[in-house]
């Protein structure tokens, strides 16, 4: 009965995805379309196979510098309404497709304004895209908004966010370069957001070490880390393979604080030298809060299922792995308590028990 899960069925569990980024997960042929319907002219090349290759080069190169360039073109079709309410749509219909019972998918409000749309229409039409996308699809998705780390809005994109909370916005979080740009500088947004008993993510220790992961939890008050890989840093393993966690690796453990982990993407960053080598696999050894993102499926060419299935592969993982995994995932959802427990109770246990005893 315990034989290893295998990507299609893998597929069929239900999942549960925290860290999705609505402009890294177009599909190449919404980019190809929405491209020649704006008239945006600097795509490398305008054939979907081709383009869909060129993302996942420039991904692989190992830079944070370079894979955040390719955000220019997805970005860059995803100027007005009608691109916005696609994107958002397709978005909810691929990660059902995938299995993906509840997801919460992030964008930053303030680059989609270039051809003159305000940050509340922006908000609605992707709100407006994922209803589309999930009915009837047995997937429920929440949005989180972005704010950038190198510029000043963080205020602005926050209150967006309580201003939306009702409706589907679901939190609040930072991204962009983690170099020079703490999350201490936005210091204001995140205290207005606890004034508002509101919840946000932080990206942080990804490609910047533990005082990121310090500064976002004891100084700005995240209630999840975006990746925090370098939370490894902190824990020192004998050749026994006991494990003596520092201080910071321990607060984050006692606190169950959920670790938005990424493993794909952080190969791609260079954060993690092989799947095998991913701090996921010491870190789900000390139970820490892990859970199993996505981050751009575009760029790295990914779904939630093949993240598992790589798990599976490296570390041996078997259906309680997987369904520890997603428990964790929706345990951390910024969504009401009972709805959290109803998805649980009524839709991942039953879901993966099924499989467990199929298998």
């Amino acid at each position: 009965m315990s034989t290893q899960p295998t990507l299609d069925e893998i597929r069929r569990a239900p999942k549960v995805l925290l860290h999705d980024h609505l402009d890294g997960g177009l599909r190449a042929e919404t980019i190809v379309d929405l491209a020649h319907e704006s008239g945006y002219d600097r795509l490398p090349t305008n054939d979907p196979g081709n383009l869909r290759q060129w993302f996942q080069e420039a991904s692989d190169s190992g830079s944070l510098v370079r894979y955040l360039e390719t955000f220019d073109h997805t970005v860059g079709v995803m100027q007005n309404r009608e691109a916005l309410v696609r994107v958002a749509a397709e978005c909810a219909e691929d990660l059902a497709a995938d299995g993906v019972v509840y997801a919460e998918v992030r964008y930053a409000p303030e680059q989609h304004t270039t051809t003159g749309l305000s940050l509340d229409q922006v908000v609605e039409a992707v709100l407006e895209g994922f209803r589309q996308g999930s009915e009837g699809r047995g997937i429920k998705v929440g949005t989180l908004l972005t704010a950038m780390r190198h510029q000043a809005r963080s205020m602005e994109i926050a209150e967006l966010a309580v201003r939306y909370r009702d409706v589907g916005v679901v939190g609040f979080d930072i991204a962009g370069a983690e170099a020079g740009y703490p999350p201490t500088r936005h210091l204001d947004a995140f205290e207005y957001l606890q004034r508002e008993n509101a919840h946000f993510t932080i990206h942080a220790g990804e490609a910047f070490g533990l005082p990121s992961i310090w500064q976002a939890i004891q100084w700005c008050g995240a209630d999840r880390l975006g990746h925090g890989v370098r939370i490894i840093d902190d824990i020192t393993v004998a050749d026994d393979g006991t494990a003596k966690l520092g201080r910071l690796a321990a607060y984050v453990r006692d606190k169950r604080i959920p670790l938005e982990m990424c493993p794909t993407s952080n190969l791609q960053t260079g954060a993690a030298a092989s799947i095998a080598e991913h701090p996921i696999g010491l870190l789900r050894r000390l139970h820490f809060r892990v859970t199993v993102n996505t981050d751009n499926r575009l760029m790295s060419r990914t779904s939630v299922s093949e993240e598992f299935a790589k798990l599976v592969e490296a570390f041996g993982y078997g259906w309680d792995d997987l369904q520890w995994f997603a428990v964790n995932a929706m345990k951390s959802a910024f969504i009401p308590f009972d709805e959290r427990l109803a998805l649980i109770n009524g839709v991942i246990k039953p879901g993966f028990a099924q499989l467990k005893w199929q298998s």
